[in-house]
């Protein structure tokens, strides 16, 4: 395996074409519905254009949930709602359609993709497709010892990378990035932490499940004691990754890296996302303008990290369940962004032989007035009956 180099990653991503989102806002000035009267959506469809490199924008018409899943070693701590080890079920729970995430992608018609990267189970359980690119079985528990040796950073990294292609020669013209995993939420608080400068306490929240006052104490904790570990490491993110993070994160780093090079947008669910976009941004600081936060899921590091990143959430629904869910719920908005930045018609422009025909016939309509006995300047009836100089549009002012 040859050497990873992450500052390549600088040098390969480009930010979105700011000529065409320029082109794109100058459409929007022209269309019927009055400007800034569509709000966010009006953002949003400048934003795809300018990703897509086309004015009007295309539709998005294959877009995709990608869901890394991952079982952390921290868990074993009781810092979760789920038990130690039970990401697999999940997953299952996934695969046979009966999960929150499986049940609104369905009605999406959204694919959904999981990927395997360290469930504590043996991989025989799990489809092929599904196991294929694991790194581990379950990551380390970094209050006490690294998630990862580098070996398996590297990996796991280039896995998402993998994956980030692979989608896009598919033919993603949008992906809906997330996780399912047992214990993730603690590793992506100290990485968050640690990236933003801040104390375990401001950064460690309660999990999608859930948990009580004396779990979440100690969860702070453990967030306190891997903080510890990471702070030595800070300059190298692949180290940071082995030291706290885990094989989900260090593969979505990797995926949201490669899909900027890919001028692949993505939509950020949770924080646990949030915080290998907040890696990747260190790598790369163009990376983040082909992102978009899908939604605000209420774990403290989550906005911590988006604030970061001047990324801001586009739903706020209190939903905490992970797996993509709170992203995917944030699609229709996407596609209906783009529905409209294209098919909204423009306003006509007048041409020069219009406005002289117009300038002609009014003409000819004043002459006939003064002909037929002209309204007097406060609206009396002409000879004819015709309404006065206030009651038709267009002649406001006396007539000569």
């Amino acid at each position: 395996m040859s050497s990873l180099h992450l500052d390549d990653f600088t040098d390969r991503i480009q930010r979105p074409h700011g000529s065409v989102r320029r082109d794109a806002e100058a459409r929007r000035e022209r269309l019927a519905v009055p400007a800034g009267s569509l709000g966010r959506l009006d953002e949003l469809g400048e934003w795809l254009a300018a990703a897509q490199h086309a004015v009007p924008v295309r539709p998005v018409e294959r877009p995709k949930a990608v869901l890394f899943a991952a079982d952390h070693g921290v868990a074993s701590l009781d810092v979760s709602g789920r038990p130690a080890g039970t990401a697999a079920r999940l997953v299952r729970d996934v695969l046979e359609g009966v999960s929150p995430v499986a049940v609104v992608a369905r009605r999406q018609g959204v694919p959904v993709r999981i990927v395997d990267m360290a469930l504590d189970c043996d991989p025989e359980e799990l489809p092929a497709e599904v196991a294929g690119h694991r790194v581990r079985r379950g990551s380390g528990r970094i209050d006490v010892e690294d998630a990862l040796t580098a070996e398996e950073a590297e990996a796991a990294f280039r896995a998402g990378v993998a994956v980030a292609d692979e989608e896009a020669d598919a033919g993603a013209d949008l992906v809906v990035l997330g996780d399912v995993s047992v214990g993730g939420t603690t590793p992506a608080a100290v990485l968050i932490a640690a990236l933003c400068g801040t104390d375990a306490s401001v950064v460690t929240g309660r999990g999608g499940a859930g948990i009580d006052d004396l779990a979440w104490m100690r969860k702070c904790a453990a967030v306190r004691d891997a903080l510890r570990r990471a702070r030595p490491v800070l300059g190298d993110q692949l180290k940071l990754l082995a030291a706290v993070g885990g094989a989900d994160l260090a593969a979505m780093t990797g995926f949201l890296l490669q899909c900027a090079v890919r001028r692949t947008p993505v939509v950020l669910d949770g924080v646990v996302s949030a915080a290998a976009a907040l890696v990747a941004q260190r790598v790369a600081f163009r990376a983040p303008d082909w992102w978009l936060a899908g939604h605000r899921s209420g774990e403290p590091a989550q906005g911590k990290a988006l604030d970061r990143m001047a990324l801001e959430p586009l739903l706020d629904h209190g939903v905490a369940v992970g797996e993509g869910l709170g992203a995917l719920l944030a699609l229709p908005m996407v596609r209906a962004a783009a529905a409209l930045a294209a098919e909204l018609p423009e306003t006509p422009e007048e041409s020069p032989e219009d406005a002289a025909t117009e300038a002609a016939g009014e003409s000819g309509d004043e002459a006939a007035e003064k002909a037929a006995g002209a309204p007097g300047e406060f609206g009396e009836p002409g000879a004819l009956g015709e309404p006065g100089a206030l009651g038709r549009p267009g002649a406001e002012k006396p007539l000569a």
